[in-house]
């Protein structure tokens, strides 16, 4: 029997979130809706310029991890912080939330903790400017095998994909994992990481996964053209299971030749910070509880709707009743 359901890989940032409007984000230079990295005086400035914080461990797949957990699954994350505050408040912070965080907090560095600078505007756009720090530094030596041996599934996040040794860790933990008879799967995570990294991306999701979860502007990303369904057939070809986030469209998904289309409740949105995120964790908790692929897909949309109901990007609400009124459980 494994010790975890999942173990998540990615960047370990603390979360600032504010709330600002659209004459903030010309004035700071800020450009809306997507994410921007940021250098140490750059992150500094937009700190010191936030109104309000509302301050939570984060990274995109630290976020799907947590969710999945709220579900009731037994998780684990390697990530990396340095021993510093915010490294520190990390690190408990997702100990005390019953996510166990593989890697302790690191002495002997002089880069700091990374954190990610979130401005949501009043139509619930988030445009994110992050200061990677230390988190970028992960590389497979802070990767034990046993790590992804002792998981049933992993999953990693695109935004590692910015350097080598962000890649080479991505490979260790799949691999620990699958040669243990697991799964490994991917979040591509931005259009920019793809954009950047577009041959390495093929060559991950062919020969070192079983599953990818990407959005409309990713997955179009990764085959360069506008349209979905096009690069979605073209994605299934090269991976057993592909899933594609369409936003009020709802999400597609192709499993061995397979394809469900699910639609989605409209909502207008409080904050979109984590809704792919917490998609992915409701649809992973389908896939590693043995539900069917509509299933699955149903249980992430709800997971997503609950997330951009409020503020912050992990689940407030019990999905797990969500699940239950639905009669998915």
């Amino acid at each position: 029997m494994k010790k975890f359901e999942i173990v998540g890989i990615g960047n370990a940032i603390v979360d600032v979130i504010s709330t600002c409007d659209d004459s903030f984000l010309d004035l700071m230079g800020i450009e809306k809706g997507i994410m921007q990295l940021v250098e140490k005086e750059r992150g500094e400035t937009l700190y010191a310029a936030m109104e309000t914080r509302t301050q939570t461990p984060g990274g995109a797949v630290a976020n799907t991890i947590a969710g999945i957990g709220a579900l009731g699954l037994k998780t684990g994350f390697v990530g990396k912080v340095r021993n510093d505050a915010l490294g520190q408040f990390y690190a408990k912070s997702m100990n005390d939330t019953g996510i166990e965080f593989l890697n302790p907090p690191m002495d002997g560095s002089d880069v700091p903790t990374s954190r990610s600078m979130i401005f949501v505007t009043p139509d619930g756009e988030r445009s994110m400017n992050t200061y990677l720090g230390i988190s970028a530094e992960l590389g497979s030596d802070d990767v034990q095998d046993e790590f992804g041996s002792a998981a049933k599934n992993v999953f990693l996040e695109g935004y590692l994909f910015d350097k080598d040794k962000g890649k080479e860790a991505f490979k260790r933990l799949s691999r620990s994992c699958r040669a243990g008879g697991g799964q490994a799967g991917i979040a591509i995570s931005d259009p920019f990481c793809v954009e950047r990294h577009r041959d390495d991306f093929f060559d991950l999701i062919k020969n070192e996964l079983d599953y990818v979860i990407g959005n409309e502007a990713e997955v179009q990303s990764l085959y360069q053209t506008e349209d979905t369904d096009a690069a979605l057939a073209q994605l299934s070809e090269i991976c057993p299971l592909v899933v594609c986030t369409r936003s009020g469209d709802g999400v597609s998904a192709i499993q061995n030749g397979n394809r469900v289309d699910v639609s989605v409740e409209t909502i207008v949105p409080v904050d979109a910070t984590g809704a792919g995120d917490q998609f992915a964790a409701g649809f992973l908790y389908g896939i590693l509880t043995d539900r069917d692929l509509e299933t699955a897909c149903r249980m992430g949309c709800i997971s997503a709707g609950e997330v951009i109901r409020h503020v912050g990007p992990r689940p407030e609400a019990n999905v797990f009743d969500m699940f239950k009124a639905e009669g998915l459980v």
